[in-house]
């Protein structure tokens, strides 16, 4: 068995497939009216789909996972995200972390953790 895909919630898959391209370079593999499949295998599903199958509340910035990306280049990648989304909430700024590597947390429109570090 293989991990094949990791989903996450959005409020505005056209949005979020903006997002995550502009940010990460994402592209949409294959769009199912609601379910998006880029590459890398995320997965944007509309909120009221996932709600209609989980009959629950969905929880923002819960903080209990997080997609993790790594870049070499992460200064560069914070004047992007800076650059090209000032509203951006984040969780910590660009950190150094004990063991030598540079981090920065934030969440996307509809409260996913992201976190950005340079390879280890």
């Amino acid at each position: 068995m293989k991990l094949k895909n990791i989903l996450i919630v959005v409020k505005d898959i056209e949005k979020s497939k903006q997002f995550y391209h502009d940010l990460f370079g994402l592209d949409m593999l294959l769009d199912n009216g609601g379910n998006m499949i880029l590459t890398e295998g995320l997965v944007l599903q509309e909120e009221k789909i996932w709600r209609t199958f989980l009959e629950k509340d969905i929880i923002p910035k819960s903080n209990s996972c997080e997609l993790y990306f790594e870049e070499q280049d992460i200064e560069a990648f914070v004047e992007k995200l800076e650059k090209m989304y000032p509203s951006i909430q984040y969780v910590n700024r660009l950190t150094t972390h004990s063991w030598g590597q540079k981090v920065i947390r934030f969440y996307d429109f509809d409260g996913n953790l992201i976190e950005v570090g340079t390879p280890m």
